[in-house]
């Protein structure tokens, strides 16, 4: 019987461009995902089909894919542009498109596979059901899943990749289920442009009106790290490994795409019943260090279970690793104390402190000075109309971070990783000359045959060398020799060394093309028939249904009332503006649940309403604990309403009757 088939594994890593997939593929990613000329939801991170071509045809080559978001929702004016773009992707070597509009699927799309994209919002297991069951090969479950959850989720889809995010910024609300950027901007998140509201500070008051926390950014979450989780999550289901950061820089990539490759791989090697998706090693000129990356923070969000500590309300910039602390201050600079030699202070680091207030502060380093020791004196670059007593509560003492490190940056600015395919070469006399065959790490094999004279070598065990030697200089390509193996029939051999160079790069060139004939796009999974029953058969503007033809989907698959996206401007009123498992009243130690059993305190706590205000802005928070989950509820601004101009669409509120023929 043949041995069974590993149960594979994929790194999936973010690209703003072609370049950087380029190098997420390099730092072992087994895919990569990226934007195309429109249609997704990250609208400044769009790329030209030719990258994208330039991306996917470097990607295969280690077997690693391409998928492209086309996750925001259409309108109708917009379908048959989206219709053209997909086959224009497929006939560019995509091999996934990420979507969240089911009116996509009502299309005369190429055979190219589907991904459901993290806006479909999938938190249960009839969900994930039903996305398996109309053809969606691949889905992102939500970020707010427990492992329990997942598993529930794994035992209702058998076929279906289970994709999860494992590192990055979070979004705070379920994802497609917020509408504060449109309600406030104009700016619809559903349409890759989100302002980021869930950024801004706001002041908590009581139903009494009383202060609860003046000014935090108590929407705002630390950064997702699921670093220590990975191994549970495999034994969970999760087959994909989702770096978040379509708009992350190139060193930020190369870094966590770095980290997560390093723990990926220890976990593969050390269980023979797990592999790769991706072909090739990766070796790295640096250690991976995701905290230099931005983060606020790390937290494991839900998935071992409800955290207090998954907020960044202080600030959700990016204060950095610590530094050191601050030994003296004068009239135009300052000393600093690293406390390890080993730490070096650059010129044009920028450095960060907390003030007295709770607030984040920073200033960019222009001339760092070695004093000796662990010392240095530090010359600000200051605005131009900034001055150095500016700088506020920069105190001896201050304990000082560092979010931009110049010598990290310029390390990865360089060629910082290589990624190999394992080889096995032989080398057999043939009659008339000699043949190569190579055979990759996968079982693709070539060979190609050198006419050539059997000249016999005056040191034979030199030639033996020699032949090996040159057989395994494979630097200038994606392949790395694991056996070297020569098969002459009697005494050894001499073979010049331009001919074995010259038969080593035919070996290769021919070694390439066969892995290229054995590459397989993806398969586009078939949707069951008859058509899947939707879980529910009732739609409120949460569905995001912004099109003809995503109705005619809800209806062909059982749904009797569609209400129309938010964006429609139907729902004018107040309504829920998002929804999320995070909770403020958890957070700040307000939640019945907390008091239960707290002498003097259960039974006093209820979770009554909260108002959150920004500026002209007031948001009510609204507390559902049966599935613990807060409602953020608010109003559309009337100056959007006046600047849109939208009108309202209206889909039938009856399931349309079904006339024959």
């Amino acid at each position: 019987m043949p041995a069974p088939q590993p149960i594979r594994l994929e790194l999936l890593a973010p690209a703003r461009d072609a370049d950087i997939g380029i190098e997420a593929v390099n730092h072992g990613a087994d895919a990569v995902y990226i934007g195309g000329p429109g249609f997704g939801a990250r609208d400044k991170a769009g790329n030209p089909i030719e990258d994208i071509a330039r991306l996917a045809r470097h990607a295969h080559r280690f077997n690693a894919r391409v998928f492209v978001t086309m996750n925001t929702i259409l309108r109708d004016d917009e379908l048959e542009g989206a219709r053209t773009l997909a086959w224009q992707l497929h006939d560019a070597g995509v091999d996934a498109l990420i979507v969240q509009d089911m009116g996509l699927l009502e299309l005369d799309l190429p055979p190219i596979q589907l991904h459901a994209s993290t806006q479909t919002d999938i938190r249960t297991p009839e969900k994930a059901r039903f996305l398996q069951d109309v053809g969606f090969s691949q889905m992102v479950l939500a970020r707010e899943l427990d492992l329990k959850q997942i598993i529930a989720i794994r035992e209702q889809v058998q076929h279906a990749t289970l994709e999860f995010f494992v590192h990055g910024a979070l979004c705070v609300a379920y994802s497609g289920q917020c509408f504060i950027s449109h309600a406030h901007t104009g700016r619809s998140a559903n349409r890759g442009n989100c302002s980021q509201e869930c950024r801004l500070p706001y002041t908590v008051t009581d139903a009494k009106g009383r202060i609860v926390a003046h000014d935090k950014h108590v929407l705002s979450l630390k950064d997702n790290d699921q670093s220590a989780n990975l191994e549970a999550l495999i034994d969970a289901g999760i087959r994909s490994f989702k770096i978040e950061g379509r708009y992350k820089d190139m060193a930020t990539v190369k870094n966590v795409t770095a980290h997560y490759r390093t723990l990926l791989d220890a976990i593969i090697d050390r269980r023979p019943e797990l592999g790769r998706t991706g072909h090739g090693r990766c070796a790295f000129t640096f250690t991976p260090e995701p905290e230099q990356a931005f983060n606020r923070g790390g937290t494991d969000y839900f998935v071992t279970g409800r955290k207090i500590d998954i907020g960044a309300f202080d600030s959700p910039k990016h204060a950095g690793m610590p530094l050191g602390d601050v030994r003296r201050v004068g009239p135009e600079d300052f000393d600093l104390d690293t406390g390890d030699a080993t730490r070096v202070v650059n010129n044009g680091d920028a450095l960060t402190w907390w003030d007295r207030q709770g607030e984040l502060q920073g200033v960019p380093v222009n001339v760092a000075t070695p004093l000796g020791g662990t010392l240095w004196r530090v010359e600000p670059n200051l605005a131009k109309d900034q001055r150095f007593a500016d700088l506020k509560d920069l105190f001896p003492g201050t304990a000082v971070c560092r979010n931009r490190d110049m010598a990290w940056e310029r390390l990865l600015a360089k060629p910082s990783a290589e990624r190999r395919i394992a080889v096995d070469l032989t080398l057999a006399q043939v009659n008339g000359g000699f043949e190569l065959t190579l055979k990759d790490e996968t079982g693709v094999k070539a060979s190609v045959k050198l006419p050539h004279a059997h000249e016999p070598a005056r040191d034979g065990k030199q030639a033996d060398a020699q032949l090996k030697e040159g057989l395994a200089r494979l630097g200038d390509t994606i392949f790395t020799a694991r056996r070297v193996r020569l098969a002459m029939r009697g005494e050894p051999l001499f073979l010049p060394a331009s001919q074995l160079n010259a038969l080593r790069r035919e070996g290769v060139k021919a070694l390439e093309a066969a892995r290229d004939a054995a590459f397989e796009r993806l398969p586009r999974d078939t949707p069951v028939d008859p058509p899947a029953p939707y879980p529910d058969d009732t739609l409120t503007y949460l569905a995001n249904v912004y099109n003809t033809r995503a109705a005619e989907f809800y209806a062909r698959h059982g749904v009797k009332v569609v209400g129309a996206a938010y964006e429609s401007h139907e729902e004018l009123g107040e309504v829920p503006l998002m929804i999320t498992k995070h909770c403020v009243r958890w957070s700040l130690s307000l939640c019945p649940k907390q008091a239960k059993g707290v002498t003097g305190v259960q039974g006093t706590v209820r979770a009554e309403p909260l108002t959150l205000t920004h500026g002209e802005d007031t948001l009510t928070l609204r507390f559902d604990c049966k599935p613990c989950e807060m409602h953020v509820v608010g109003a559309m601004r009337r100056n959007v309403l006046k600047q849109l101009k939208a009108e309202p669409m209206t889909f039938y509120k009856t399931r349309p009757s079904v006339h024959p023929g």
